[in-house]
């Protein structure tokens, strides 16, 4: 149902008049596979689960085990999750004996969080 004040939101929206602006994209966007890609990777923080975990990772590097105690969560919980983590290049690991440690894959990991937090924080 469309009501006066969303007619009014549309309205905004649109030109008055139709006609070209002469409006270019700047030479240096990015191809669309790379833009689907960025797509993707913003959909991996979309998931407070996940952004809990790369918070707790940007103090450090932390275990399975250590991370769900943080956390308060399932050991299960937090390995689904790392999964997803590692297959975006989010965080990286290694392995030490029977035990696996997990970090921020980079800086710029921490530069997302930290620049997102100051986006929603303003």
């Amino acid at each position: 149902m469309i009501n006066k004040e969303n007619l009014m939101e549309t309205q905004i929206e649109l030109c008055d008049i139709c006609h070209h602006h002469h409006v270019e994209l700047p030479p240096e966007t990015p191809s669309d596979t790379i833009l689907y890609k960025l797509a993707d990777l913003y959909k991996v923080f979309g998931d407070p689960t996940r952004i809990r975990i790369l918070y707790t990772l940007s103090r450090g590097e932390f275990c399975v085990c250590d991370i769900a105690e943080l956390l308060g969560m399932t050991q299960s919980a937090i390995s689904h999750q790392l999964r997803v983590l590692k297959q975006s290049s989010l965080v990286k690991f290694r392995r030490e004996g029977k035990t696996v440690y997990y970090s921020l894959s980079d800086s710029h990991v921490a530069t997302i969080l930290a620049q997102g937090l100051d986006h929603v924080q303003e």
